[in-house]
Formats: structure tokens, sequence, C-alpha cells
């Protein structure tokens, strides 16, 4: 019989549930949290007490639509952490209780990890080419920024990081810096579509090895703009568009110059992107032009699979079932990556 596995995740403001039929996703359901658009950001304690509402329904809903009853699962995983305590907390404890109560394993899942691993969910046709490892992924989000190396399922490295802000969290501030609406990234990145990249210029962190910084970036931008609305009021307005492709240029420029370089260093010609900025047009733009220059075999996520969601956990869930690797009742949530 094949292994039917429950994904549970709610580490920020998004509820979520997915079952996998082995590799295969049958179902993906999301509930997102639109309260917080008011507040430029998540707040945590509006984020856990919706959880606490969606969670039920949501994962309901994802059996519904597999077709299946709770009794064939074979196993729940949910997300660990990093996260949200007072989210990942709801996640958790309902995950517990579900596996408990139909007495069958239960699988914890680090966040990151997930997200890199999404490129391996096979399609509902089963048409899918997977990567192959050696892997080289940049993972970008509004919290993280790093170029992991995957040797396999669970043998990975982190060869780089971000020391300070992460690429996702810099275009949020860039947004919220231009009275655009939250979550910044993606405004800009709409915005940036007809606007001129080279602009402007702003200061780039050249940090050696694989390491990135924004926070620089992030200070440039702000002190450059505030120089030039003092000689026009209406800066801003008058070039909004050349802003934001500008800013952007300049994120995604630093992430593919590293991820340019870890790839020649290492060899390696199977890279992949995962993470919500991941979503980014630029940067997908600018990985498929470095992939056709380098003859890369490049992966780039669906764009339902680069937000959080349950399909990620649910894949790594399975990767596990199949070697035995289960979790315990007493494992608590944890809201870092273990390896910082």
């Amino acid at each position: 019989m094949k292994p039917y596995i429950l994904g549970i995740e709610s580490s920020c403001d998004d509820t979520s549930a997915a079952v996998l039929c082995e590799n295969r996703i049958v179902s993906n359901v999301i509930a997102s949290q639109a309260v917080h658009a008011a507040y430029g950001g998540v707040v945590p304690e509006l984020a856990s007490r919706a959880h606490q509402q969606n969670i039920i329904p949501v994962v309901d809903m994802a059996l519904k639509q597999a077709g299946i009853d709770k009794k064939d699962l074979s196993a729940v995983a949910f997300t660990r952490g990093p996260g949200l305590l007072g989210s990942l907390l709801v996640g958790v404890s309902f995950a517990k209780a579900f596996a408990l109560g139909l007495k069958i394993p239960l699988i914890e899942v680090d966040h990151l990890q997930a997200h890199i691993l999404s490129h391996f969910i096979q399609n509902e046709e089963g048409t899918r080419t997977l990567p192959q490892f050696p892997l080289l992924c940049l993972t970008v989000s509004g919290g993280h920024t790093q170029i992991v190396l995957l040797r396999d399922f669970f043998d990975m490295e982190i060869l780089g990081k971000t020391i300070d802000d992460a690429a996702g969290e810099t275009l949020d501030k860039a947004a919220k810096i231009l009275g655009l609406p939250y979550p910044g990234g993606p405004v800009i990145d709409k915005l940036a579509k007809t606007g001129n990249p080279h602009a402007l210029h702003f200061a780039e962190a050249h940090l050696p090895g694989y390491d990135f910084s924004f926070s620089g970036l992030k200070t440039s931008f702000l002190y450059t703009l505030q120089k030039l609305v003092q000689t026009d009021a209406d800066f801003v307005a008058h070039n909004l568009n050349d802003i934001c492709a500008s800013i952007q240029e300049a994120v995604v420029h630093s992430l593919t110059s590293k991820l340019e370089r870890a790839a020649r260093d290492l060899h390696i010609k199977n890279i992949a992107v995962a993470g919500g900025v991941s979503a980014n047009s630029a940067l997908r733009n600018r990985l498929t032009e470095l992939a056709s220059k380098h003859r890369w075999t490049l992966h780039l996520p669906e764009l339902r699979f680069t937000t959080d969601n349950a399909a990620m956990i649910a894949i790594v869930g399975y990767q596990k079932y199949l070697s035995g690797n289960f979790a315990s009742q007493s494992d608590i949530a944890y809201t870092r990556q273990k390896n910082q």
C-alpha cells in the first residue's frame, strides 16, 4: 500500500495542510491571513490566533480534496521550526495530537530544508523532471538568505548565508520606505517591470566567500532617496518604477553573483532556487540567463511552492518516512535554525 503523508505548516502567517501519496501531491490547502496588511507586517499574536481558527478546517479540506479518510494516513509531518513560536505551537500541538489519536508516526521538519526539498515534489501527472545530486540551491525569503549544497536529501551544507538582513526583508523594507503596501516585495517586482534597473546605484557589500550582507544596501537606499528628495520633493513619485527596478537589480546582482561563484568553484551544474523571493521575476530571469551561459540544469519552483505551504513539509515527511526517521511527542518547536 502506498503511503499517504499529511503535512502541516504553520511557521508564520499561512496555515497549510497537504497530502502526498509517496512523492506525488494530491492536495495542498493554504489559508492566508489578510489582517496583517493593515500593520505593515506579521503580528505574531494575531497570527497564532488565526492558526487556531484555521488548522482544523484546513486539514479537513486537505483530506477531502485528496479523497481519503484520516485513517488512510501513514504519518503526520509538521513544521518544527524555524518560525514564530506562537504560530509553530499551534501546528506542532495539532500534529502531535492527530498522530497520537491515529497511532501513526510523527515526523518533524525543518522549514528551510522543506523549501529546498520542494523541488522533489512530483506533479499530479508524474511528468516533472526532478533534480539530481549534487545540487546547489539558493534559498531566499523574508527571513533567510543562504547558499546550500545538497549531496543527498538530508546531507546539506550551508556554504554561505546573510550575516545581517535577508534579501526578502530588504525588498520589503525598501517598499515600506517608498510607501508601498505590504507585502512589499511583490509590489516592487511589479513596478520594476517598467523601470530602468540602472537608473540608480546603491552600495553593495563585498564579502569574501559566499556570505551575504544587505544592511548596507538598505542604508544606502534610504540615504540616497533622502538626498534626492531634498532637491526634488516629488522625486519618488516621478521615478517610482526606476527606483523599484534599481533596488531590485542590486538585490538580484548580490544573490546571483555569489551563486555563480559557488557553482564555478564547486563545478556544480545542477542549480535550484527556493523560498518566497524565488517568485521574483527578475531573479528568475537572471538565473535563466546564467543557466544558458554556464549550461546549468536550472530548477525553478512552481509559484505555488515559493510561498509557505504544507506540500513541501509533506515531501520531507515522505523521505523521512522511508528511512524510519520519526519524531517524539516530546519534541518542541524552535524559532531559529538549529545550526545557527
